[in-house]
């Protein structure tokens, strides 16, 4: 774990919702606090803190588990774009982030595209998956 133990402590039992912290929130925190996103991941777990409403809608959602559902539709140029991309048959979540802001989509539009073509998105930024 990072030297800055004590602070980055601190700020996640400020910003966590009880024992939860929601992804979009870890990512603020790695952003603020100046780590990767995995610290923030890894201290969740140490802490016992639940990663909760994944960005994706890929874990953390009550009562179902995941929130994503397949796209009825995938262009050609997203397909490819998705296929250039993947690493061992599967798209990371780092790169389906960054492929929604060069589509200028949400982040769930890539994961549903992704539910659609059958591709697994892994690993996680943050280590959940």
């Amino acid at each position: 774990m990072e030297n800055n133990d004590s602070r980055i402590r601190k700020r996640m039992k400020e910003r966590a919702e009880g024992a939860q912290l929601p992804c979009a929130v870890a990512f603020v925190l790695a952003q603020e606090l100046g780590v990767s996103p995995g610290v923030i991941g890894e201290y969740a777990d140490s802490m016992e803190i639940r990663l909760t409403k994944c960005q994706l809608g890929l874990f953390g959602y009550q009562p179902e588990k995941k929130i994503v559902k397949p796209r009825e539709t995938v262009s050609d140029e997203l397909r490819k774009a998705i296929a250039g991309r993947l690493e061992d048959n599967r798209l990371p979540c780092r790169e389906a982030f960054a492929l929604a802001e060069s589509f200028g989509v949400r982040k769930m539009e890539i994961s549903g595209a992704c539910e659609t073509l059958g591709i697994k998105i892994k690993p996680c930024q943050l280590g959940a998956f």
